[in-house]
């Protein structure tokens, strides 16, 4: 592999077991054209730095994967690919690596003396239900840790397999805080289609929310990401908070489309071949910045803001909507512990 180097430089020692790495591809439609990096990792929670924790609800998240699936061509987490000697774009779709071991380390590590019980968030760089996760099941072994541990825990998903998981859910939420939220950006299929080529529909998404809410699990909506242009015409504002809101969920969340390095590359590339005429438009929007300007993102959340209210939906502040600041929840900030 490409990145066996990290295997032997003295700071990556702890990181993985090189011996233990393993590549697979199958030859089945659903994962034709993907490649999976089997590793046993040394640690599973990664600790938020501390000046950047200080601006969110939670210094602990967790990754099963590495890379992902869904191929969103706007992911701010391509960037991570890079730290493996992996190309952010085509491989961060294509080359998955799975950390095998998660749940075991996940229950070690909940059981050690000096943790205290934090809460923990998933899904917070690559999604934990992404396709791979159909075959290789690691989520169920980690809500069971969490359950028997009592760990409250979070969880942002694109994905309707997180239905499958619903009864270890309920178990956990009958003894800790749990908190699941979809991300559905636009309600678009034709958009959703081109931009996120590996995920479901988003009205399944919703269905899911819906699902969720039935079996007593409370599910929220982040509404991103809000495409400039594309998918911030007024009517589908409306049409996606009508539909979010129809469908049961806690609240919504607006978070407008950011631009890191990795993925506005990719990102621009394929505004380039799909919407040429937007280039010009995008490239005044953002400038050298990786978020749009404070008053676009204003705009935005009000009009978002309002329809909720119209429809008796609660809002939520987005957490990562900032023009002046890398995301708590950046790769880089957290590469230290990515196996």
């Amino acid at each position: 592999m490409r990145w066996d180097n990290l295997a032997t430089r003295p700071q990556d020692a702890a990181l993985f077991d090189a011996a233990t790495i393993t590549t697979r591809t199958f030859d089945t439609p659903e994962f034709r054209g993907i490649t999976f990096h089997e590793i046993h990792a040394r640690t599973i929670l990664n600790r938020i730095p501390d000046a950047a924790a200080s601006r969110m609800p939670f210094r602990w998240t967790l990754a099963p994967y590495r890379g992902c699936s869904h191929a969103c061509v706007y992911c701010f987490a391509r960037t991570s690919h890079s730290y493996l000697d992996l190309d952010p774009g085509a491989d961060f779709d294509s080359q998955i690596i799975v950390k095998t071991n998660a749940a075991e380390l996940l229950r070690r590590q909940l059981a050690s003396r000096t943790w205290r019980g934090e809460h923990i968030a998933m899904s917070t760089t690559v999604d934990c239900y992404q396709r791979a996760e159909g075959r290789y099941r690691l989520m169920p072994g980690i809500i069971a840790a969490l359950r028997d541990h009592a760990n409250p825990f979070s969880l942002l998903t694109k994905s309707t397999l997180i239905l499958r998981d619903l009864p270890l859910l309920q178990q956990a939420a009958a003894v800790t805080d749990v908190q699941i939220a979809l991300s559905v950006g636009s309600t678009d299929r034709e958009l959703c289609r081109t931009l996120e080529p590996g995920t479901p529909a988003p009205h399944s998404r919703l269905q899911a929310v819906r699902r969720l809410a039935e079996h007593g699990i409370s599910c929220s909506v982040v509404m991103a990401p809000v495409i400039p242009y594309l998918g911030d015409h007024p009517e589908q504002l409306r049409a996606t908070v009508r539909d979010i809101a129809a469908c049961g969920a806690d609240s919504v969340t607006p978070v407008v489309l950011n631009l890191r390095p990795g993925a506005r590359e990719w990102f621009m590339s394929w505004l380039t071949r799909h919407h040429p005429h937007l280039v010009p438009r995008y490239e005044q929007l953002y400038g050298d910045k990786a978020y749009a300007p404070t008053h676009y993102q204003e705009h935005i959340t009000l009009q978002v803001t309002k329809l909720a209210q119209e429809h008796g939906l609660n809002t939520a502040p987005p957490q990562n909507s900032r023009s002046d600041a890398s995301s708590p929840t950046d790769p880089v900030l957290t590469q230290d512990t990515l196996f």
